[in-house]
């Protein structure tokens, strides 16, 4: 078995405030001894004296207040130093552009919190920085008399020269970083076993540059930026910031990567807000990590072959080849920090085991890891939890040099979407056993001689082991026999490691000669460390410890084999990957792409070789996920075999389809058109398959193609692939039908893009003929249709009808109440109230059909041209004062949900994919949360839902929200949950809307005790 182990706040109060809270603290602050929290009000409990009333704390641990607000604020991000002092970043002047929280001129705070009695409770607080340059930083690294601050678009470092706890000097380390006063740009640093720095960036990142703000190279010598890589990545560096390496790429927000001794990577993910998905990943280094389709850039939920079977999963690609798997997928959340807990001081299960922060479901937990074949498998077992306080939002931890957990609380009733519902809170945190939860001691060190300087390497506590390792660097071959004796007599794995690293790190150390020893180690995770050291040295010394290990009876030793010869230009390598290739078992994803990652660029060698081993590999599991896997022509015509094999149910090759779409040659379409040509039973399923896969210029120019493709349009008709189809390969002989399904689907929204693909084709005839004819059914279907399409041209056909007199009065009354149903829609029916256009019976269905309007102010505006009727006055929005005393009905509140917001939002697969999912919003915000989110909308836009406005060169505009974006493609998804595909060809410009596409004014249509009963049906919705 294999265990493994984030504003300006006010300055003090007076002296006397603060003796008091501290008191109150040191009276009640064990969780474990403090009784429940049901007899206390809200505001009573949110009391930083009763702040450990609402944790539950895992049997055989205590959790203790370190420090509370007024001694911090908003802590989004810590570190604790040698000394066991807790450093912290506070985020006061957080995202007050989105939120409109007010901010502190002289910016944020960069605090030291001590301990200086061993009580365990932080005595003194002290401010080591503040700027007005300092905003929202997300993360803090304390490396000596050098402190790293990450706040995109820079890493600063700050150095104490003097040691009197304040900044003398300031440096930049890095810049140029996107996501500022952003949770998805920079985050925190940590200090590997190798002497070197990691850290990652969000999705906002994108970009690095150095010191001079020239752009980073990778360790290949490309521009580290979005032309390579995707989404959000994580770096290796040495502590100067030179030699940057590129670990992984695709992920959306990874916060903080932890590192093992081994030197292996472990970081959470989020995932697009309530899809479930939010993911635990071991980082299997140079991999994707599937956020974003690899080739096209297109979201996880755009259509593709072979996608997966439910919304977590389908949200990481992780059928497509070239997706390293999820070590643990953990449910909706909010996740923050990690830490590999290497210490002793906390109970045996969680020694070695990664440790967790997740503010969302307000919890703190630990993934017991496992070996799983090549890769790993995790479970979850809960440390602290807020269960009966939802403002605990553990944003991240720590390990003491001591071996306890510190741990930061933000303390905010919501989290996400850059949301701050409170800017007084924040508290600290302290797990240790019961035996040690009174006292805080910390391990006196010695760093002046070697034996001291390995001593300290042995700490729990990262700044102790940089420290140790710095000082060791500095003895040199004087620190070999001290190092030596532990890497060679030391009992635990770990630690060994530490030394190993020391060792082939030190200043003209035989590098290679203790690689060689180790690779001989019986220990598994021993021998790891060896390939990973030899990747460090260069591409000689990873391709001899390849050489020696390539038929190891570990396959997660080989696994690091096949990375290693990532490439590695020698002649040997291909042939060493193709020994590797060839023990590929059919059944390790791990393995497979390890394999992958190792042959990247090198397809065409690497596969060549293969077959001088494998001469026949469609004859076997194995050798069929190896031609999955493969990116070369030499492998496309063996892909083409086993996705044409009809002896094979067609569901289980949709993967080999899928995998067409990652071989960027050309030979791939003649054998895609022979594959039509092939299927004498015309089978729709097989060509439509076979047309998804093929490029549209080739299916353009393919009679063969285009026969196919008139049949599959035919087999699909009236369906929302039959829509896709046509618009994607702009088939205008198909504008009757188009004409006919409008008619027949207009309530749905595959009538409203029947009709809108139908304009766009030059179908206006058509639509004319449907308007000026007899029918007056079909004629208000076209009506009806017409009215969500949104462009200039669609709108000017419903007004016509309805302010032309040789229409129907009963069809000019439907017409007008359908021109407002639109963006632009709702702009043209202020201009044509303004300018007195519409006839006063027409008024009023003119302003009805603008009453779901989005934007409050048109509602307003249009409201005060009725007949003897003022506008609305505005009702005053309700607070929890209103909302407490009453007793909620969370059935009754669940049908208000139905009809009010399930037109946008889902739960638990019901109601409208548009805004995010609310099937587990209970178990992330309080009531109090919940009700601030429904009264102001726009205080809080969670990533990945913001509107946009997208002006098309017809002059139309389209409003929604991007789901999927290529180079070519635009995936809008509107309010209501319809969707609009549209050609980036023919977008003249996007704008981000600052208000949030959830309709300001909500409330007003609510009761109070409405809206009472409407939180009690959310505040329930938690994860199962």
């Amino acid at each position: 078995m294999y265990t493994h182990q984030n504003c300006l706040s006010r300055y003090f109060t007076i002296f006397a405030a603060f003796l008091l809270v501290t008191a109150l603290l040191s009276c009640n602050n064990n969780a474990s001894k403090t009784g429940t929290a049901d007899s206390l009000t809200d505001a009573q409990l949110r009391m930083p004296e009763n702040a450990l009333k609402g944790l539950e704390v895992f049997e055989g641990l205590e959790v203790h207040t370190v420090a509370t607000e007024p001694m911090l604020k908003n802590p989004t991000n810590i570190d604790v130093d040698e000394r066991g002092r807790i450093w912290v970043t506070e985020a006061y002047n957080y995202r007050p552009a989105i939120n409109g929280n007010p901010t502190n001129p002289k910016g944020d705070r960069i605090m030291i919190l001590e301990d200086t009695n061993g009580d365990g409770k932080a005595d003194t607080a002290k401010v080591f920085y503040q700027g007005p340059e300092v905003n929202a930083p997300l993360g803090i690294c304390v490396l000596g008399n050098r402190v790293l601050v990450s706040q995109s678009p820079y890493v600063w470092a700050f150095y104490d020269d003097n040691g009197d706890d304040k900044a003398d000097r300031k440096e930049i380390l890095f810049q140029g970083v996107g996501g500022e006063q952003h949770d998805h740009g920079m985050h925190t640093f940590t200090f590997g076993p190798d002497g070197k720095l990691y850290f990652n960036f969000g999705n906002e990142g994108k970009t690095l540059h150095d010191k001079n703000n020239k752009p980073v190279l990778d360790q290949d010598g490309d521009t580290i930026g979005p032309k390579k890589y995707t989404q959000g990545m994580v770096f290796r560096c040495e502590p100067d910031g030179s030699h940057v390496e590129c670990l992984g790429n695709n992920f959306r927000n990874p916060y903080e990567v932890a590192v093992d001794s081994y030197g292996q990577l472990w970081q959470s993910d989020n995932d697009d807000d309530g899809n479930r998905g939010v993911r635990i990943n071991y980082v299997m280094d140079y991999g994707n990590y599937g956020y974003k389709d690899e080739m096209s850039g297109a979201s996880w939920d755009a259509n593709r072959t072979n996608v997966e079977d439910s919304i977590p999963y389908k949200h990481w690609h992780l059928n497509d080849p070239g997706v390293v798997p999820n070590l643990l997928q953990t449910g909706a959340g909010s996740p923050t920090g990690m830490v590999v807990y290497e210490g002793s001081m906390l109970p045996q299960e969680f020694h070695n085991q990664l440790i967790h922060t997740d503010a969302g479901p307000n919890v703190v937990r630990a993934y017991p890891v496992t070996r799983n074949g090549a890769g790993y498998a995790a479970g979850i077992i809960n440390i602290l939890e807020g269960s009966r306080d939802k403002w605990f939002r553990p944003a991240d931890l720590c390990v003491a040099p001591d071996g306890s957990l510190i741990v930061a609380d933000w303390y905010d009733p919501g989290v996400g979407g850059h949301q701050a519902g409170d800017q007084t809170r924040g508290r600290i945190y302290r797990v240790a056993p019961p035996a040690a939860a009174g006292t805080y001691t910390i391990p006196k060190q010695d760093y002046s001689t070697p034996e001291g300087a390995v001593a300290a390497l042995q700490s729990p506590n990262l700044a102790t082991r940089y420290h140790a390792f710095t000082a060791l660097q500095g003895f040199g071959g004087k620190a070999a026999a001290a190092l030596e004796g532990v890497w060679k007599n030391n009992a635990e794995p770990r630690m060994r490691a530490r030394a190993f690293w020391a060792l082939v790190k030190l200043p003209g150390a035989n590098a290679q000669q203790y690689i060689q020893q180790q690779a001989k180690d019986a220990n598994t995770d021993l021998r790891i460390t060896a390939i990973r050291a030899a990747r460090e040295i260069g591409p000689d010394a990873a391709l001899a410890v390849v050489q020696q290990l390539v038929n190891d009876t570990s396959i997660q030793v080989r696994r690091e084999c096949a990375i290693a010869l990532r490439h590695n230009k020698s002649p040997e390598a291909a042939q060493l990957w193709a020994a590797l290739a060839a023990q590929h078992d059919g059944k390790d994803r791990w393995y497979l792409e390890a394999l992958g990652i190792g042959a990247d660029r090198q397809w065409d060698a690497f596969f060549t070789a293969y077959l001088t081993k494998v001469p026949n590999p469609l004859q076997t599991p194995e050798g069929r996920d190896i031609v999955w896997r493969a990116r070369t022509d030499k492998s496309v015509g063996l892909l083409a075999q086993l996705a044409a094999d009809q002896a094979v149910p067609i569901k289980q090759r949709l993967r080999y389809f899928r995998a067409f779409d990652f071989n960027e040659g050309t030979l791939k379409n003649g054998l895609l058109v022979k594959m039509i040509e092939d299927n004498k039973s015309n089978d729709a399923a097989l060509n439509k398959l076979v047309l998804r896969a093929l490029d549209n210029k080739t299916v353009a120019q393919s009679p063969v193609a285009q026969k196919a493709l008139a049949q599959v349009i035919q087999s699909v008709a009236g369906t929302e692939e039959y829509i896709e189809l046509v618009a994607r390969y702009q088939v205008k002989a198909e504008n009757t039908n188009l004409l006919q399904l409008a008619i027949a689907k207009s309530q749905d929204d595959i009538g409203r893009d029947a009709a809108g693909l139908l304009l766009n084709f030059g179908g206006s005839p058509l639509v004319w003929s449907v308007i000026n004819g007899k029918d007056t059914a079909q004629v208000k279907a076209l009506l009806s249709a017409l009215g969500g399409v949104g462009k200039k041209e669609s709108i000017d056909i419903i007004q016509t009808v309805a302010l032309t007199n040789k229409y129907p009065a009963d069809v000019r009354k439907y017409a007008a109440g359908r021109i407002g149903r639109s963006w632009d829609g709702e702009t043209r029916v202020l201009d044509i109230l303004k300018t007195k256009k519409v006839p006063a019976d027409l008024i009023p269905d003119v302003v009805a059909s603008v009453s779901g309007a989005w934007r409050q102010s048109i509602r307003t505006e249009a409201q005060s041209y009725l007949p003897n009727q003022a506008a609305l006055a505005a009702k005053k929005a309700p607070t929890m004062a209103d909302i407490t005393p009453l007793t909620a009905d969370a059935a009754k509140g669940q049908l208000i949900f139905t009809n009010i917001c399930s037109t946008c939002h889902q739960v638990n697969g019901g109601g409208t994919d548009f805004g995010p999912k609310l099937g587990e919003i209970g178990s992330k915000y309080a009531k109090d949360g919940l009700l601030d989110a429904i009264v102001h909308p726009s205080a809080g836009i969670s990533f990945g839902y913001e509107g946009w406005e997208i002006k098309m060169k017809d002059g139309s505009t389209q409003t929604g929200i991007i789901a999927s974006k290529t180079e070519t493609d635009i995936d809008l998804k509107l309010p209501g949950g319809a969707r609009q595909h549209i050609k980036t060809s023919d977008v003249q410009s996007k704008t981000e809307m600052k208000a949030s596409m959830m309709p300001e004014g909500l409330y007003q249509v609510m009761s109070t005790q409405d809206l009472a009963n409407l939180l009690g049906f959310l505040e329930g919705l938690k994860k199962k």
